[in-house]
């Protein structure tokens, strides 16, 4: 209906905004410090990443709403994976906060929106370019897998500061005598990562033949 397209535009450009602005303001710091503004990523626009992240958890509702034609378990996998390292594990750990691989996944994904976000919002009016189709269905094969890969290395540089400091570990007192060791939950999570991985970007792979197959590449309009 009109009113879900355009809450649903409404929706892409706020996310839209909030991950160009990050986007343009890691370029500019980096233009502007060098290397030195790396380590102060997290700092300096942690707080707006942290909102946009959590405001995508609302792509899972319209998905089961039915408002969004999207498949429902890629997505989640996504959201999760991104929620989980940005607030389980950087967030919680501010010695993690200023390695460079924090800014590293922060680009990947702020890349990814950006382009993703840009689609979406033409896409609702009815207005569809070559170049953006192709370029939205087609950076996410090869920039998604790094991204996984910058967040299992984010994940493995947290485990000693998750040993030393003991966070979210659970002793459980007499008589459980039961205790959740917290750098083992991460590990194991390392496994589901990678095996998501696989199954997310065969999705890729299908959206993009489905999208820019032969036959199935939408004609470009003014």
């Amino acid at each position: 209906s009109f009113t879900m397209n355009t809450y649903l535009f409404v929706y892409d450009l706020m996310q839209f905004c909030g991950h160009s602005w990050i986007f343009t303001n890691m370029i500019i710091r980096f233009m502007s410090f060098g290397k030195d503004s790396l380590a102060d990523t997290f700092y300096s626009i942690g707080l707006v990443m942290r909102l946009c992240q959590l405001l995508s958890t609302l792509e899972i509702l319209h998905i089961l709403i039915g408002i969004d034609k999207s498949r429902l378990f890629p997505r989640f996998l996504q959201i999760t994976e991104r929620i989980i390292v940005l607030f389980v594990v950087i967030n919680s750990q501010e010695e993690v906060q200023g390695k460079y691989v924090v800014c590293v996944l922060f680009f990947l994904w702020n890349l990814l929106d950006v382009v993703r976000y840009t689609y979406n919002m033409l896409a609702r009016t009815g207005i569809y370019y070559l170049p953006l189709t192709w370029l939205n269905f087609s950076l996410c094969i090869p920039l998604y897998p790094l991204s996984v890969l910058a967040k299992a290395f984010a994940i493995c540089v947290s485990l000693p500061y998750f040993e030393s400091f003991g966070t979210y570990s659970i002793k459980l007192p007499f008589p459980f005598a039961f205790s959740i060791h917290f750098p083992y939950v991460l590990k194991t999570y390392l496994i589901v990562l990678f095996i998501g991985m696989c199954f997310i970007i065969q999705d890729l792979f299908s959206e993009r033949n489905a999208h820019l197959g032969t036959g199935n590449t939408k004609k470009k309009r003014s």
